[in-house]
Parts: C-alpha cells; structure tokens; sequence
C-alpha cells in the first residue's frame, strides 16, 4: 500500500497531498474503482451532488471499513445557493451519502451572477459548527471571491479547489492562497483531453527520473503544494498516480513544466462561467 504525505489545513485537519476524482464513477463499477484506491492508500475520495455518484462514494466508504481514516467531499451545486437552501442540500448529500459527516464541503462554483454564495458560505460555517461537516471551503473562486468571503465573514476557506496543470499553473491565486492559509487543490490535473502528456520536455523530465510523463505532472503539482485529484477507475493507474513521493523535481524542471503555460483549456472562468 502507498502512504501519501498529508498536510495541515487552517483548521487544523490532517489532508492528503493527492487524492481520487471520483467524476463518473458510477454503479458497481464505480463503488469497486473507489474501494480499490482505497486498499492503495487513497484516503480523499472527490465527489460533488453534480457527479451523481454521492451514493456510490458512501458505499465504497462503508466497504472500506476505515471510515475515519478517509476525508469525504462532496460539493454546493449553483442550483441550491442561499443559507436555507445550503442546509437543505448539505443535509440532501448526507442522506445520500449515508454517512454521519461531510468531511470537506465545497461550493462548486461561486455563479456571481446569482450572488448568493456568501449566504451559502455563512450556512457553511453553521454546518461547521453543529459537526455535520468538518471543514469548508469552496471551488473555482478567484482572489476577489475570496477575499469578499473573508471579508464578510471573517472564516476563511480551508481549500480552494480549481483548475490546474502545467498549460494553467494559476501562479498568482497560488500565492494569494499561501498569503491566507488556503490549500489549492487541482481539478483536470493532468489537463485532460489536451496534449500534454505528449509534451517533449515533459518526457525529458519523466525519464530523468525514471517515471512516467503523468507522475511527474502529478509530483509538479504536489511540489508547487497543490493537491491534485487525477481520476481513474483503473487499479493500476491509481496506483501509478499515487506512487509519486519518492522522487523530486529540480526547481528548473519545475519551472520548465509551468513555461508549458497557454492558459484555460475550458470555458471554466469563475467571473462568466456558471453551473446549476
């Protein structure tokens, strides 16, 4: 079994310097993908209400039989923002769930235009209170969103979960995380559906240390102290996604895969893009 590193939240919990995706892990099949990385040492499962697959998640859990070893997340989808409706929906997922406490809570997307995520984010901080969730936090905010929440509510989030890979490295929130205390995690670590894990320098890079080209964008993320959260149903390559901390990148070649930088590779801008 893999032992992944972990960190210490602003809150104080012990979190995982890389963990499961769990977009599309569905059914049997899915409930199996997620127990397998578990028996591999994966101990942050990543879900949301959007991904259909709370249900899954809880089960995979329970067949675990280490359930306090393991951080649970689930996600606000934009469809129940406001205080009420965050309650509701927070006490929708444990249902589904069916499990006694949401260990992390992210709202998915901040949806501006609605402009009700800090209502949902004060229902937060009162989940937090009662022990439902253990810690809080959001999904594709930008420094400005952040620091309204802050501002406004004097908690700061624990995580802030967006999109990150060598063609969008995110270098300034990056820092603005780090001045505040809060963890960047990656989704689409491995930029998905594009072309960089056939990048040259990315080979060069990866057989220099004897890895495949995916391990050292993975270990690039958890050297720059992201968490990323690759997906895959594939025992194998949970295993291969996760073996990444025995080696390290030289900060040239770290700064070599973040050069690869060409921006956004999906209509993912927190200020316009909105999701229900």
């Amino acid at each position: 079994m893999i032992t992944i590193p972990t960190v210490s939240l602003n809150d104080g919990t012990d979190f995982p310097e890389l963990g499961l995706g769990t977009y599309n892990l569905r059914g049997d099949n899915g409930v199996e993908a997620m127990v397998a990385a578990i028996d591999s040492g994966y101990r942050l499962l990543d879900s949301a209400v959007n991904y259909q697959n709370e249900a899954e998640v809880g089960e995979a859990v329970r067949r675990s039989g280490i359930r306090d070893e393991l951080i649970v997340t689930t996600k606000l989808p934009g469809r129940d923002h406001g205080y009420e409706k965050t309650l509701a929906s927070a006490a929708g997922s444990l249902e589904r769930l069916g499990l006694d406490r949401i260990d992390l809570y992210l709202i998915h997307w901040p949806n501006p235009s609605v402009d009700k995520y800090v209502d949902s984010w004060r229902a937060m901080i009162e989940l937090r209170e009662r022990g439902t969730v253990r810690s809080i936090g959001v999904s594709n905010f930008t420094a400005a969103m952040l620091t309204r929440l802050i501002e406004e509510t004097g908690v700061v989030p624990a995580v802030n979960q967006v999109e990150l890979h060598p063609y969008f490295p995110q270098s300034e929130l990056r820092a603005f995380h780090e001045s505040r205390g809060i963890r960047t995690e990656s989704w689409s670590p491995l930029a998905r559906r594009s072309e960089l894990l056939a990048e040259p320098v990315l080979a060069e890079i990866a057989a220099a240390h004897g890895v495949t080209p995916t391990q050292a964008v993975l270990r690039w993320h958890t050297q720059l102290g992201s968490t990323p959260i690759p997906k895959s149903a594939s025992a194998e390559r949970q295993r291969e996604n996760a073996d990444v901390f025995g080696f390290a990148l030289t900060d040239d070649e770290i700064a070599l895969l973040s050069g690869l930088e060409r921006g956004r590779l999906w209509d993912g801008d927190p200020d316009t893009h909105e999701e229900m």
